[in-house]
């Protein structure tokens, strides 16, 4: 039997001003300073290109950071991945409510019915046009109208288009799947849905290395999403649809266009595109970035990792082997799979990059690092990233920082995160808050 979960009450009290070093590894740490400020810049952003936004809170799964995503806006939109998400920001959407401010969340996958009973439920707790889902499918549609019916009160939807990724949704031109459409507009007229857009996202820009390959991908689905919505204008309702698309890279690109040097081709034609069209930007790793979306260099205003980057684990060194053991220095960490992923980078061959904290004269240096270039089940193998035969300087017992390659990812493993200031701290090393992850597939039975 599992252990009970101690209260997020009972974790602050008991780590509220400790040293990040003397809390229990491996751990997942955010650096709050960090978070704060790409949600200050997102938002400024989005006020500045007048456009719309909805945050995602699938990479962190807290409250906290929701409402730090949303900041004092009257609409606060946001998408969650799993109706366990949705129960977790019940609470912040009805404190937002409260105050005025017009809430949505979106159920972020294609409408199944067995979600229906608990997005109906969160429907009634918030209210009208609170809730919101996915279709791409005209078999989708009586689950939609099962749902709400169940609210009271017509959910929202968007059709999910396919710009590329090919995940999910329609492509443009075949957006009226089976009559799809022609379904939903008589569902609309019927008082037992109301159709928001077109919705996409894209994961293209992932595998970008430039803020024009992002810009570009996200001048391409807003541009798939206009095609679809022309092609269609006359079986949609007759009003100004959002087109809703993003993902980290695509909208942190938008940035660029504040800038005073850019002229790039590719910033024309998105701040042209924006202009013209009633888009909504959804992103959702932005806040805590890591090492995957660092290697996007999105935005050309990126600093240097240690700066960007406000996830890391913390791991203790096991062993050390630097006197000819093996062919080149190595060290063996107390973090592997569970504790951060396997999931690879395209900008270096690790699964992990081992930040200079708290090693005394190194810095970040991106031809010569340390990473965790093997990796199994609870341990993984720290070593030079070039060719470097120099002894790895790090002691068995050292608590090490290390940046993960896919946040979303390593954040699973953990129940909380342990939040620290750089902003209060230099060092940023004490505990200044505990934030509990929402764990989960599903809501709770009641």
């Amino acid at each position: 039997m599992a252990p009970p979960t101690p209260s997020q009450a009972e974790l602050q009290q008991f780590y509220i001003g400790k040293d990040i070093s003397n809390v229990p590894k491996p751990a997942a740490v955010l650096d709050v300073a960090i978070i704060r400020r790409h949600c200050e810049t997102m938002l400024d952003t989005i006020n500045q290109l007048n456009v719309g936004f909805r945050a995602h809170v699938k990479s962190h799964k807290t409250p906290e950071i929701a409402k730090l995503q949303i900041g004092d806006m009257n609409e606060a939109n946001f998408i969650a991945s799993t109706t366990l998400e949705i129960e977790m920001m019940v609470p912040l959407l009805l404190e937002l409510k409260q105050k005025g401010c017009h809430i949505n969340i979106l159920y972020g996958i294609p409408l199944v019915p067995s979600q229906v009973p608990h997005l109906a439920k969160a429907a009634r707790e918030l209210g009208k046009n609170s809730i919101s889902v996915m279709i791409d499918h005209p078999d989708q549609v009586p689950f939609l109208e099962e749902l709400s019916a169940l609210a009271g009160h017509p959910a929202c939807a968007f059709v999910k288009v396919d710009t590329g990724y090919h995940r999910a949704g329609l492509p443009p031109v075949s957006l009226n799947k089976n009559g799809l459409l022609e379904k939903l507009s008589l569902a609309e007229e019927a008082g037992r849905v109301y159709i928001l857009g077109l919705y996409s996202h894209s994961s293209l820009s992932y595998s970008g290395t430039t803020p024009e390959q992002a810009m570009s991908h996200l001048i391409s689905e807003i541009q798939g999403c206009k095609d679809a919505l022309q092609k269609n204008l006359h079986l949609l309702p007759k009003r100004d649809l959002v087109i809703s698309v993003g993902a980290t890279p695509q909208v942190v690109s938008s940035q660029n266009l504040l800038r005073n040097d850019t002229s790039c081709a590719e910033a024309q034609e998105l701040k042209a595109l924006l202009s013209e069209t009633n888009v909504e930007l959804h992103a959702g790793v932005y806040p805590i970035l890591d090492m995957q979306q660092f290697s996007t260099h999105a935005s050309a205003d990126l600093g240097d990792l240690s700066d960007e980057i406000a996830i890391s684990v913390l791991a203790e060194v096991c062993s050390v082997y630097n006197d000819g053991e093996r062919a080149k220095p190595e060290v063996l960490v107390a973090a592997g799979t569970l504790a951060l992923g396997r999931e690879p980078c395209p900008s270096y061959p690790g699964w992990g990059v081992v930040s200079p904290w708290r090693q005394e004269g190194r810095e970040f240096n991106a031809s010569e690092r340390l990473i965790l270039a093997r990796i199994s089940q609870e341990h993984a193998i720290v070593t030079w990233e070039g060719i470097s035969q120099s002894k790895i300087p790090l002691r068995i017992g050292q608590t090490i920082k290390i940046h993960p390659n896919h946040a979303c990812v390593t954040g699973a493993f953990y129940g909380w995160y342990f939040v620290v200031d750089s902003d209060q701290d230099s060092d940023a090393a004490r505990v200044v808050d505990v934030w509990v992850r929402g764990r989960g597939c599903g809501m709770r039975a009641w």
